[in-house]
Order: C-alpha cells, then sequence, then structure tokens
C-alpha cells in the first residue's frame, strides 16, 4: 500500500471517529438527568424531626436551636429558614 492511499485511510478513520463520539455526546446530553428540584422544606417536617429529638431528651438543645432563631416557639420561626433548622436538628 503507498504511502498516501495510508494517509486517507487515517483520515477516514479519524472522521468516523469523530462522529462517533458526537453521537456519544448527544446520546449523554439526551440521557443526562435534569437537576432534582430543591425539596421543600416544610413546617410540618421541621415539627416531627423535633418532636423526635424532644422525645429523645435533648428537650434543651431543641429549645435552644428554636430560640436561637429569634422564636419562642416553632411556628414563630420564618418559613425561610426550615432548611437550615432542620440541618442543625438532625445532627442533635
Amino acid at each position: 500500500m503507498s504511502k498516501i492511499k495510508l494517509a486517507l485511510d487515517v483520515a477516514e478513520d479519524l472522521r468516523s471517529l469523530a462522529g462517533s463520539i458526537e453521537a456519544l455526546v448527544k446520546a449523554i446530553e439526551a440521557n443526562e438527568e435534569k437537576p432534582a428540584a430543591e425539596e421543600t422544606v416544610t413546617l410540618e417536617k421541621v415539627r416531627a424531626v423535633l418532636a423526635e429529638k424532644t422525645q429523645s431528651g435533648k428537650q434543651a438543645a431543641v429549645k435552644a436551636l428554636i430560640t436561637k432563631y429569634g422564636a419562642n416557639k416553632l411556628t414563630d420561626i420564618d418559613p425561610s429558614s426550615y432548611k437550615e433548622l432542620l440541618k442543625e436538628a438532625e445532627v442533635l
């Protein structure tokens, strides 16, 4: 085989490889999962976790956590703080 024929074969193989890579990328993009919507933390969820902590003997820590958020009771806490509050409560 001549060197020109070999070079043309290599060029054709590279084009084929590029096409395969492009098809693979498109398939991955099509199957890629969309980011999950951020879970909304509800008052009921926070209340359940805090109740569990209270029942396990951590009543003082739960009360301190509620007052940390500037409230005397759970329902006085701003709902935008629920996610952060829940994270802190889960590590009690």
